[in-house]
């Protein structure tokens, strides 16, 4: 399987996708070895230097405690480390945006991990969109937006639990209405009843929110408080002093305020209700 890359670089860049499939070739995508070093930076946009969030040290060390805490359980990885990728290298959202960013990040900070993790035995390959793919597939960015997605202002717990379905986290973010702050916490509400959990139930429950949000307003079922952007801000800020963050506990996101506890539980129990005439295949459902 890969090893660890021998040249790390100090900082992330800004690798293009077209730049990077030359490096994707039948060794890497089999797990047999990485590339990259001298001849991957030349390809490299390079950031801001006076920018610290940049650093590479830090989410190195991050990917290895991952690999040597789950060493037999790859799938759990996520739910550990999305809520500390996330709070670790602090983005805002158009900067997440930027599959470049996280290219780099596959390809010449941690291939291993992305082998380790994605590496499926049934194929005896990886699919090159964990290094290079959309958001909601490559390695690093999918864990990034899931915990964007699913934290509950600074509270990170929500993140562990809707990493732990994988099909969740698949499912909802390929979908828009995901960006609805009581929609995601109110799925981690279902999932946490256990009313919805196998991969057909989730599609299934995610198609009939999608459609039922064709003609209902989640907004007026649901209302929210607008975002702070200050509170973002200041968070990004704070990178520079920001301590590592914590191995046994979770960090804190931006101080934001929390969904209306209220929203959460009128949309949990409409789900909830929803998910008796989801299109579940394979299940029949009376009336």
């Amino acid at each position: 399987m890969i090893e660890k890359p021998h040249h790390l670089p100090q900082r992330l860049g800004l690798l293009p996708a077209t730049a990077a499939d030359p490096f994707l070739d039948g060794d890497l995508l089999t797990g047999v070895r990485g590339r990259g070093g001298v001849d991957l930076a030349k390809l490299v946009e390079p950031l801001p230097e006076e920018d610290p969030r940049w650093e590479v040290e830090p989410l190195r060390e991050l990917v290895d405690d991952a690999m040597h805490a789950f060493q037999d359980r790859r799938t759990e990885a996520d739910a550990w480390l999305a809520p500390r990728l996330h709070a670790s290298l602090r983005l805002t959202r158009r900067e997440a945006t930027d599959r470049r960013l996280w290219t780099h990040l596959a390809l010449a900070v941690a291939p291993d991990y992305v082998a380790w993790r994605h590496f499926s035995r049934s194929k005896s390959k990886i699919g090159s969109a964990r290094f290079k793919g959309a958001l909601d597939r490559q390695c690093f960015s999918r864990l990034w937006w899931a915990a964007e997605m699913f934290r509950n202002g600074g509270d990170y717990s929500p993140v562990v639990a809707a990493c732990g379905n994988q099909d969740l986290i698949h499912s909802a973010l390929r979908r828009d209405l995901i960006d609805h702050r009581p929609t995601a916490q109110a799925l981690v509400g279902v999932l946490g009843r256990g009313v919805a959990t196998t991969g057909r139930e989730i599609e299934g429950l995610m198609t009939a929110i999608n459609a039922a949000g064709a003609t209902l307003v989640y907004d007026v079922l649901a209302p929210d408080e607008p975002r702070d952007p200050e509170a973002l801000r200041r968070w990004i800020a704070e990178a520079e002093s920001a301590p590592a963050v914590p191995r046994h506990s979770l960090p804190a996101g931006p101080a934001e305020e929390p969904v209306p506890e209220e929203s959460v539980a009128a949309l949990t129990e409409f789900f909830a209700d929803l998910f008796e005439t989801a299109p579940v295949r394979g299940r029949a459902v009376e009336g």
